[in-house]
């Protein structure tokens, strides 16, 4: 078929990386940005629930620690 051995023109790269720019700065202009205090509120939870994790982690691991330690060492 003819139009198999035709190549699509590419743009030059600086229109194309202009093209990208302005497509990105009007999408960034339809998202809905939180405000500052749904900011400090989301950060609090995030920030409370890493310390959970942590804290969940730190006893688990101290737990298999001990754990570890009460088996034979022939085993290990």
């Amino acid at each position: 078929m003819a139009g198999e051995n035709v190549k699509a023109k590419k743009k030059p790269f600086f229109a194309r990386m202009k093209k990208y720019f302005k497509d990105t700065k009007s999408e960034l202009k339809k998202v809905t940005w939180p405000s500052k205090t749904q900011l400090k509120q989301n950060t609090a939870v995030i920030i409370a629930f890493i310390i959970l994790i942590g804290i969940f982690l730190f006893v688990f691991d101290v737990g298999f620690s001990k754990l570890a330690s009460l088996l034979p060492s022939r085993i290990l």
